[in-house]
């Protein structure tokens, strides 16, 4: 990954982007692939839709959802305590003692999450998990009417963590799930905009979608918009290779061996044998991990939009999801970019996705 690739993931990690609140991480996304694109647009949903090759026939979506977990204000008591709860799927246990950064009105707002200590509970209260309602923000002010200055109920607000190399490939951030997915489509897209006489007449969008955290609704208004043949997912999926994991009922999946590719019924026949096909030819690495079910991913969305789309969905390794220090292998990602262009080369309109 050269030096400009990597601050475009870097600056897109670091910025806000909580689901409904997308703002932030749609200008980075926009003013990097505006260097290459030859279409890109913001629709009134927020989905970011870069395209190369307009006019082709054959219209292929890739998607990463641009949203992450976040935080909302919820009340503003008498001493300026904020009370908040989660955006998306929050590991509660992991709120107490994080710092964070409210987006007031006036301008970002850092504050603490504080709880009663450990030593001033009771029995029964160290032997409960914390709850969302049991913490609170703490701002450093002494009276409702200060906090109400800087802060409102409805203001959106994250945990203050950013990126941190680690040894060799592997890197940790808050939000991987999924700006990491958005990268990965734009990165592709770069990667088919320098090849497009490779092209066999098909149109290939790129979208960052938004609000997948908290019910795909992203991919439902942008897949309906593009009304795209093919549609492939980019998500974090579960590693596997860490303590406490049972393989057995979840499968195996490894950082730095490459992107998992999934068979299930949200995952079209032809689709999932032309990914391993692309993956096999061009030495890709890769692991295969079973969907029993609707994956939870914009590949479910994608999958039903219309009269029915051929859904494929390619998962880059996580470690910790939905923690602030989720866990990827750049290689995981460098590899899905290029499984993602090389098959926007193999297929063409002649290629029939009917599972027949």
């Amino acid at each position: 990954m050269n030096a400009a690739q990597k601050k475009f993931l870097y600056s897109l990690l670091e910025a806000a982007s909580p689901s409904g609140f997308e703002g932030e991480a749609l200008k980075v996304v926009k003013k990097h692939a505006s260097a290459f694109a030859d279409e890109i647009n913001v629709d009134v949903h927020g989905n970011i839709i870069a395209c190369v090759n307009p006019k082709g026939r054959l219209r292929l979506m890739l998607a990463g959802h641009i949203d992450e977990i976040g935080l909302i204000v919820t009340h503003i008591d008498d001493s300026g305590f904020i009370y908040f709860t989660g955006v998306g799927g929050h590991d509660q246990l992991l709120a107490a003692g994080m710092r964070v950064k409210i987006f007031g009105a006036q301008g970002p707002v850092m504050g603490v999450i504080g709880k009663k200590p450990i030593h001033l509970m009771s029995g029964d209260e160290r032997n409960k998990a914390p709850m969302h309602k049991d913490m609170w923000i703490d701002i450093g002010v002494e009276k409702k009417k200060q906090a109400e200055k800087l802060v409102a109920v409805g203001d959106i607000a994250m945990f203050d963590v950013g990126v941190m190399e680690m040894q060799g490939k592997f890197v940790a951030a808050r939000g991987m799930d999924d700006r990491i997915g958005t990268f990965t489509v734009m990165e592709a897209l770069r990667m088919i905009s320098r090849k497009r006489s490779a092209l066999k007449d098909v149109a290939v969008y790129a979208v960052g979608t938004v609000q997948e955290e908290i019910g795909l609704r992203g991919a439902r208004t942008s897949a309906f918009g593009i009304d795209p043949h093919v549609g492939i997912a980019v998500d974090v999926g579960f590693a596997t290779d860490f303590p406490g994991i049972d393989k057995k009922e979840v499968g195996e999946a490894r950082l730095g061996k490459g992107p998992m590719l999934h068979r299930g019924p949200n995952i079209n026949v032809v689709v999932e044998k032309l990914l391993l096909e692309v993956a096999r030819r061009h030495k890709i690495p890769y692991q295969v991990t079973a969907e029993p079910r609707a994956t939870g991913t914009d590949a479910n969305a994608i999958q039903v939009n219309r009269s029915g789309v051929a859904a494929g969905l390619v998962s880059i390794p996580n470690r910790y999801m939905h923690t602030p220090v989720e866990v990827v292998n750049l290689d995981d990602v460098e590899n899905s970019a290029k499984l993602l262009a090389e098959f926007a080369f193999r297929i063409t309109p002649r290629t029939s996705f009917i599972p027949a």
